[in-house]
Protein backbone atom coordinates (compact mmCIF):
# COMPACT_ATOMS: atom_id res chain seq x y z
CA UNK A 1 0.00 0.00 0.00
CA UNK A 2 2.76 3.06 0.77
CA UNK A 3 4.36 1.58 -2.81
CA UNK A 4 1.12 2.61 -4.19
CA UNK A 5 0.77 5.59 -2.38
CA UNK A 6 4.21 6.74 -3.40
CA UNK A 7 3.43 5.80 -6.76
CA UNK A 8 -0.03 8.12 -7.13
CA UNK A 9 2.01 10.51 -5.44
CA UNK A 10 4.81 10.67 -8.16
CA UNK A 11 2.21 10.37 -10.92
CA UNK A 12 0.69 13.58 -9.36
CA UNK A 13 3.59 15.35 -9.26
CA UNK A 14 4.21 14.43 -13.14
CA UNK A 15 0.92 15.67 -13.56
CA UNK A 16 1.69 18.95 -12.06
CA UNK A 17 4.56 19.51 -13.07
CA UNK A 18 3.09 19.00 -17.11
CA UNK A 19 0.21 21.32 -16.34
CA UNK A 20 2.25 24.09 -15.20
CA UNK A 21 4.98 24.00 -17.66
CA UNK A 22 2.17 23.86 -20.47
CA UNK A 23 0.19 26.69 -19.05
CA UNK A 24 3.12 28.92 -18.37
CA UNK A 25 5.57 27.99 -21.29
CA UNK A 26 4.20 25.54 -23.43
CA UNK A 27 6.13 22.92 -24.59
CA UNK A 28 9.25 25.29 -24.62
CA UNK A 29 8.34 25.94 -20.77
CA UNK A 30 8.20 21.97 -20.14
CA UNK A 31 11.47 21.54 -21.75
CA UNK A 32 13.14 24.02 -20.20
CA UNK A 33 12.11 23.37 -16.74
CA UNK A 34 12.56 19.36 -17.09
CA UNK A 35 16.09 20.47 -18.19
CA UNK A 36 16.77 22.14 -14.95
CA UNK A 37 14.88 19.82 -12.65
CA UNK A 38 17.35 17.14 -13.80
CA UNK A 39 20.40 19.44 -13.88
CA UNK A 40 19.64 20.48 -10.13
CA UNK A 41 19.37 17.10 -8.87
CA UNK A 42 22.39 15.28 -11.24
CA UNK A 43 25.15 16.28 -8.58
CA UNK A 44 22.94 15.56 -5.42
CA UNK A 45 22.46 11.98 -6.89
CA UNK A 46 25.66 10.73 -8.20
CA UNK A 47 27.59 12.55 -5.32
CA UNK A 48 24.79 12.26 -2.37
CA UNK A 49 27.01 10.34 -0.14
CA UNK A 50 29.97 12.70 -0.22
CA UNK A 51 27.93 15.20 0.33
CA UNK A 52 25.78 14.36 3.20
CA UNK A 53 28.45 13.23 5.00
CA UNK A 54 30.55 16.58 4.76
CA UNK A 55 26.85 17.95 5.52
CA UNK A 56 27.20 15.61 9.34
CA UNK A 57 30.76 15.65 9.21
CA UNK A 58 30.57 12.10 9.39
CA UNK A 59 33.67 10.54 9.39
CA UNK A 60 33.82 6.82 7.50
CA UNK A 61 35.00 4.07 9.80
CA UNK A 62 36.66 0.57 9.73
CA UNK A 63 35.80 -2.92 11.19
CA UNK A 64 39.00 -2.03 13.34
CA UNK A 65 37.49 1.09 14.59
CA UNK A 66 34.25 -0.11 15.45
CA UNK A 67 33.90 -3.63 15.28
CA UNK A 68 30.18 -3.54 17.24
CA UNK A 69 28.95 -1.26 14.84
CA UNK A 70 30.36 -2.46 11.86
CA UNK A 71 29.41 -6.38 12.71
CA UNK A 72 25.94 -5.28 13.54
CA UNK A 73 25.43 -3.56 9.93
CA UNK A 74 27.31 -6.70 8.49
CA UNK A 75 24.93 -8.90 9.95
CA UNK A 76 21.81 -7.36 9.13
CA UNK A 77 22.33 -6.31 5.42
CA UNK A 78 23.00 -9.66 5.13
CA UNK A 79 19.47 -10.74 6.22
CA UNK A 80 18.48 -7.86 3.61
CA UNK A 81 20.26 -9.47 0.83
CA UNK A 82 22.38 -6.04 0.66
CA UNK A 83 25.96 -5.71 -0.57
CA UNK A 84 28.51 -4.29 2.57
CA UNK A 85 27.76 -0.31 2.72
CA UNK A 86 30.26 2.24 3.71
CA UNK A 87 29.91 2.51 7.78
CA UNK A 88 30.23 6.13 9.21
CA UNK A 89 29.90 8.03 12.18
CA UNK A 90 28.74 11.31 12.87
CA UNK A 91 29.63 13.30 15.79
CA UNK A 92 26.12 14.54 16.94
CA UNK A 93 25.22 13.88 20.90
CA UNK A 94 21.70 13.42 19.30
CA UNK A 95 20.97 10.03 18.56
CA UNK A 96 19.97 9.73 14.59
CA UNK A 97 21.12 7.81 11.89
CA UNK A 98 20.67 8.59 7.85
CA UNK A 99 21.18 6.35 4.97
CA UNK A 100 22.24 7.86 1.68
CA UNK A 101 24.42 7.04 -1.81
CA UNK A 102 22.63 6.09 -5.61
CA UNK A 103 22.42 2.47 -5.51
CA UNK A 104 22.80 -0.19 -3.17
CA UNK A 105 26.48 -1.01 -4.75
CA UNK A 106 27.10 2.84 -3.28
CA UNK A 107 25.98 2.62 0.08
CA UNK A 108 26.39 4.90 3.06
CA UNK A 109 24.91 3.85 6.45
CA UNK A 110 25.69 6.55 8.93
CA UNK A 111 25.18 6.73 12.53
CA UNK A 112 25.84 9.51 15.48
CA UNK A 113 27.68 9.06 18.38
CA UNK A 114 24.85 10.33 20.73
CA UNK A 115 22.98 6.80 19.35
CA UNK A 116 25.35 4.59 20.43
CA UNK A 117 25.35 5.86 23.88
CA UNK A 118 21.34 6.23 24.43
CA UNK A 119 19.82 3.32 22.66
CA UNK A 120 20.01 -0.36 23.60
CA UNK A 121 21.17 -3.17 21.56
CA UNK A 122 17.78 -4.07 20.52
CA UNK A 123 16.62 -0.70 19.66
CA UNK A 124 20.24 -0.17 17.45
CA UNK A 125 19.52 -2.88 15.64
CA UNK A 126 15.71 -1.84 14.45
CA UNK A 127 17.18 2.03 13.64
CA UNK A 128 20.04 0.44 11.34
CA UNK A 129 17.47 -2.10 9.76
CA UNK A 130 15.24 1.08 9.00
CA UNK A 131 18.49 2.68 7.53
CA UNK A 132 19.10 -0.72 4.91
CA UNK A 133 15.55 -0.82 4.10
CA UNK A 134 15.79 2.73 2.58
CA UNK A 135 18.48 1.56 0.71
CA UNK A 136 16.27 -1.73 -0.64
CA UNK A 137 14.12 0.45 -1.31
CA UNK A 138 16.25 2.94 -3.78
CA UNK A 139 14.71 5.70 -1.49
CA UNK A 140 17.59 8.04 -2.68
CA UNK A 141 16.61 7.56 -6.49
CA UNK A 142 13.25 8.12 -5.22
CA UNK A 143 13.54 11.35 -3.21
CA UNK A 144 15.75 12.20 -6.42
CA UNK A 145 12.84 12.49 -9.14
CA UNK A 146 10.12 14.23 -6.48
CA UNK A 147 12.84 16.88 -5.86
CA UNK A 148 13.87 17.06 -9.58
CA UNK A 149 10.30 17.91 -10.53
CA UNK A 150 9.39 19.90 -7.37
CA UNK A 151 12.14 22.36 -8.33
CA UNK A 152 11.48 22.08 -11.79
CA UNK A 153 8.38 23.36 -11.32
CA UNK A 154 9.59 26.14 -8.66
CA UNK A 155 12.25 27.66 -10.85
CA UNK A 156 10.15 27.36 -13.99
CA UNK A 157 9.02 31.18 -14.52
CA UNK A 158 12.45 32.45 -13.88
CA UNK A 159 13.23 30.36 -16.84
CA UNK A 160 10.57 31.83 -18.73
CA UNK A 161 11.85 35.13 -18.10
CA UNK A 162 14.92 34.62 -19.99
CA UNK A 163 13.85 32.04 -22.03
CA UNK A 164 10.04 32.78 -23.00
CA UNK A 165 7.38 30.55 -23.88
CA UNK A 166 5.03 30.00 -26.63
CA UNK A 167 3.05 32.57 -28.06
CA UNK A 168 -0.16 31.49 -26.66
CA UNK A 169 0.57 32.56 -22.94
CA UNK A 170 -2.09 32.32 -19.99
CA UNK A 171 -4.02 35.48 -18.74
CA UNK A 172 -1.47 37.51 -16.40
CA UNK A 173 -4.05 36.20 -13.54
CA UNK A 174 -3.99 32.74 -14.06
CA UNK A 175 0.03 32.62 -14.79
CA UNK A 176 0.42 34.49 -11.30
CA UNK A 177 -1.90 31.96 -9.38
CA UNK A 178 0.34 29.43 -11.09
CA UNK A 179 3.44 30.74 -10.10
CA UNK A 180 2.56 31.18 -6.26
CA UNK A 181 0.47 27.65 -5.83
CA UNK A 182 2.70 25.29 -8.17
CA UNK A 183 5.66 25.32 -6.02
CA UNK A 184 3.53 25.38 -2.71
CA UNK A 185 1.59 22.20 -3.70
CA UNK A 186 4.64 20.30 -5.64
CA UNK A 187 6.38 20.90 -2.29
CA UNK A 188 3.46 19.30 -0.18
CA UNK A 189 3.57 15.90 -2.65
CA UNK A 190 7.19 15.91 -2.67
CA UNK A 191 7.02 15.86 1.53
CA UNK A 192 4.42 13.69 1.10
CA UNK A 193 6.14 11.10 -0.85
CA UNK A 194 8.78 11.52 1.76
CA UNK A 195 6.19 10.67 4.24
CA UNK A 196 5.21 7.44 2.54
CA UNK A 197 8.89 6.46 1.69
CA UNK A 198 9.41 6.61 6.16
CA UNK A 199 6.41 4.22 6.23
CA UNK A 200 7.82 1.68 3.86
CA UNK A 201 11.54 1.65 5.29
CA UNK A 202 9.80 1.09 8.87
CA UNK A 203 7.94 -1.67 7.55
CA UNK A 204 10.72 -3.36 5.62
CA UNK A 205 12.98 -2.55 8.36
CA UNK A 206 10.75 -4.74 10.60
CA UNK A 207 10.95 -7.55 8.42
CA UNK A 208 14.60 -7.01 7.76
CA UNK A 209 15.16 -7.21 11.98
CA UNK A 210 11.82 -9.94 12.11
CA UNK A 211 9.50 -8.15 14.57
CA UNK A 212 8.72 -4.33 14.82
CA UNK A 213 8.70 -3.36 18.23
CA UNK A 214 12.56 -2.68 18.60
CA UNK A 215 12.22 0.18 15.45
CA UNK A 216 8.62 1.15 17.40
CA UNK A 217 10.15 1.22 20.78
CA UNK A 218 13.58 3.44 18.74
CA UNK A 219 11.68 5.48 17.30
CA UNK A 220 9.88 6.93 20.46
CA UNK A 221 13.18 7.16 22.32
CA UNK A 222 14.79 8.80 19.33
CA UNK A 223 11.82 11.98 19.10
CA UNK A 224 11.93 12.28 22.64
CA UNK A 225 15.84 13.19 22.68
CA UNK A 226 15.89 14.81 19.40
CA UNK A 227 13.71 17.47 21.66
CA UNK A 228 15.83 17.38 23.92
CA UNK A 229 19.08 17.27 22.43
CA UNK A 230 19.63 19.85 19.51
CA UNK A 231 21.71 18.85 16.15
CA UNK A 232 23.28 21.60 14.13
CA UNK A 233 23.35 20.07 10.55
CA UNK A 234 21.99 21.65 7.37
CA UNK A 235 18.44 21.81 6.34
CA UNK A 236 18.79 20.06 3.27
CA UNK A 237 20.40 17.25 5.05
CA UNK A 238 17.91 16.51 8.05
CA UNK A 239 14.96 15.01 6.11
CA UNK A 240 17.75 12.13 6.01
CA UNK A 241 17.72 11.14 9.12
CA UNK A 242 15.80 8.65 10.64
CA UNK A 243 13.98 11.22 13.10
CA UNK A 244 14.31 14.52 11.44
CA UNK A 245 16.36 16.62 13.46
CA UNK A 246 15.56 20.06 12.79
CA UNK A 247 11.58 19.56 12.74
CA UNK A 248 8.18 19.52 15.03
CA UNK A 249 6.76 16.02 13.90
CA UNK A 250 2.75 17.13 14.49
CA UNK A 251 -0.63 16.59 13.00
CA UNK A 252 -3.18 18.28 10.88
CA UNK A 253 -2.06 21.38 8.21
CA UNK A 254 1.88 21.28 10.15
CA UNK A 255 2.16 17.54 8.64
CA UNK A 256 1.46 18.45 5.61
CA UNK A 257 5.14 20.54 5.63
CA UNK A 258 6.75 17.87 7.14
CA UNK A 259 8.90 15.62 5.14
CA UNK A 260 8.89 12.68 7.91
CA UNK A 261 5.08 11.23 9.57
CA UNK A 262 4.37 11.78 13.29
CA UNK A 263 6.42 9.24 15.19
CA UNK A 264 2.86 8.19 16.90
CA UNK A 265 1.49 7.54 13.74
CA UNK A 266 4.68 5.38 12.68
CA UNK A 267 4.78 3.71 16.53
CA UNK A 268 0.89 2.70 15.67
CA UNK A 269 1.63 1.43 12.36
CA UNK A 270 4.94 -0.99 13.61
CA UNK A 271 2.72 -1.76 16.79
CA UNK A 272 -0.34 -2.99 14.15
CA UNK A 273 2.32 -4.86 12.12
CA UNK A 274 3.48 -6.58 15.41
CA UNK A 275 -0.40 -7.86 16.09
CA UNK A 276 -0.72 -9.13 12.29
CA UNK A 277 -2.75 -5.74 11.04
Amino acid sequence: MNNVKTFVLMAGLMGLFLAVGQLLGGSQGLVLALVLGSAMNFLMYFFSDKLVLRMYRAKVVTPEQAPELYALVDRLRRRAGLPMPVVAVAPHEQPNAFATGRSPEHAVVAVTTGIMKYLPQDELEGVIAHELAHIKNRDMLISTIAAGFAGAIANLPYLLMFGGGDDDAPHPAIAIGMIILGPIAAMLIQFAISRQREFEADRVGAQILGHPMPLAHALTRLDTLAHQIPMNVAPAAAPLAQVNPLAAHGGGITGLFSTHPPTAARVAALEAMAQGR
